[in-house]
């Protein structure tokens, strides 16, 4: 029966007999095992045929730890008992006696059989003591705990064996102990200098730490500044566009319409910085809202061209937004003006320093005092007429004549060309012509070649229409 049995199934492992418990059954064959225990094994041998040989490993190692310990409870426990009992009793005999050796001895093995017995006593009430222990007494802190240990007591050898501990008392013995308290304090005094110069450092830190918080606060200031400003020019955009355009995109801007209009832009020159200046400047030029419209003297309505733009009429037009004294003494420094219509602005004192002016439209623009240093001029118109001998500059009691140029050009009385850039000739002559001998010396190419000499009445009344003290 036992052979057909086995013959049924995969080989067994023998080993996997030894994991049975076969000491404490009863009720055994002639061959120690019943049909019981027969089959409980057959069907342990196929589940470890069907699994594999780490698990097999595993659960072996388990039924041997469970081995040992049953085995440590069922045989050791008794005879630590014993060995305690004895221990106690040697431990009694010294006390009684007065015997330090026997005493000594039987308190350390009582001590330790106790010790041994409390164990499972103590794993049982302090489950987590055995996790701390072994957390303490890991490999790793055992090794290093003896290292400490071995260091220590080398030292002591050290000092105890090879005479140095007695040479270091001996010189204790020389050593003035008066005077060492005096050096020690001196060297009390060095540390709390010491903690002086690490205060001093510590305040010095907080002081650059302090500034590059600050700087960083000006940065997201600026930053901020600038988004501010970038929503209040697009809030102006938008507003002037909503104000002279009708709903189909035409210009149908009425005097109050206008009025309002050149209210705002005042304003919002005042509130902004050069960039922001330029932006507005080259907004309202190439939307044509600086430039003199022909208009229907009826309907006051801007007269199309014919081309797809409006009419210009620079003797009688009328300008949606007239800059007047809006950017006198303005600085518009380092910005790109380029294409943009300033004629007849006053620009009295303003700073024009390293702008870019190219294609600029400067006719009858007052620039008296102007700061043109660095500036690109490429193109630029100062006049109109066919040539810069007939053009004069705008005068108050003489209207323009676009023909000949006479009475259309820029004011250019002590402004500052100092090292402007692509000047063209007829400019050059022009300023040379008009602008007096103090801006003279700052023309880029000298003015030699030119012989003009404004007449004493005429130069009076350049200076009557741009000098910052007359309101007119």
């Amino acid at each position: 029966m036992t052979k057909e049995s086995n013959s049924a199934h995969p080989p067994e492992d023998n080993s996997d007999q030894n994991l049975q418990p076969d000491n404490f059954d009863v009720g055994m064959d002639e061959n120690g095992l019943t049909e019981k225990i027969l089959a409980e094994q057959e069907a342990l041998s196929a589940i470890s045929y069907l699994q594999s040989q780490r698990h097999v490993n595993a659960l072996k190692s388990e039924h041997q730890g469970r081995k040992s310990i049953s085995s440590y409870q069922l045989f050791v426990k008794p005879r630590a008992l014993i060995s305690t009992t004895l221990a106690i009793s040697i431990t009694s005999i010294g006390i009684i006696t007065n015997t330090p050796i026997i005493g000594i001895v039987g308190t350390i093995v009582t001590l330790v059989l106790s010790i041994t017995i409390l164990l499972p006593w103590l794993d049982a009430i302090f489950p987590s003591l055995e996790v701390k222990l072994k957390q303490w007494f890991s490999p790793q802190n055992v090794i290093l705990y003896l290292g400490l240990l071995g260091i220590s007591i080398s030292i002591i050898g050290l000092l105890k064996f090879t005479g140095i501990g007695r040479i270091i008392l001996s010189v204790g013995k020389f050593i003035n102990w008066d005077a060492s308290g005096t050096v020690a304090e001196w060297f009390g005094a060095l540390g709390q200098i010491s903690i002086a110069v690490v205060a001093v450092y510590v305040a010095w830190r907080q002081y650059i730490i302090s500034k590059d918080l600050t700087i960083q606060q000006n940065q997201l200031t600026v930053q901020q500044n600038i988004i501010t400003q970038q929503q209040t020019i697009d809030s102006y955009f938008q507003g002037i566009s909503d104000l002279v355009l009708d709903e189909e995109g035409l210009l149908e801007d009425w005097p109050q319409e206008r009025a309002i209009a050149e209210g705002r832009t005042a304003a919002i020159f005042s509130s902004v910085d050069a960039s922001g200046k330029a932006k507005i400047l080259r907004f309202l030029s190439r939307s044509k809202l600086l430039t003199p419209l022909q208009r229907d003297r009826r309907l006051g309505r801007a007269i199309l061209d014919g081309v797809g733009g409006y009419a210009e009429d620079r003797l009688e037009g009328v300008r949606v937004i007239d800059l007047g004294v809006m950017l006198a003494g303005a600085d518009l420094s380092n910005t790109d003006l380029r294409w943009t219509d300033l004629s007849e602005a006053n620009l009295v004192r303003a700073n024009l320093s390293g702008c870019d002016l190219v294609k600029a439209n400067l006719s009858r623009t007052i620039l008296y005092d102007a700061n043109l240093s660095n500036a690109d001029l490429n193109g630029v118109r100062f006049f109109y007429g066919p040539s810069w001998e007939t053009a004069s500059p705008r005068s108050r009691l003489h209207p323009p004549n676009y023909q000949t140029g006479e009475y259309t050009g820029a004011v250019v009385k002590n402004a500052d060309f100092s090292n402007v850039q692509r000047m063209s000739d007829s400019v050059r002559r022009y300023c040379c012509a008009w602008c007096g001998e103090k801006t003279r010396n700052t023309i880029p190419g000298g003015c030699q070649d030119v012989i003009f000499e404004t007449p004493q009445s005429q130069d009076e009344e350049i200076i009557g229409e741009t000098s910052p003290l007359n309101p007119n």
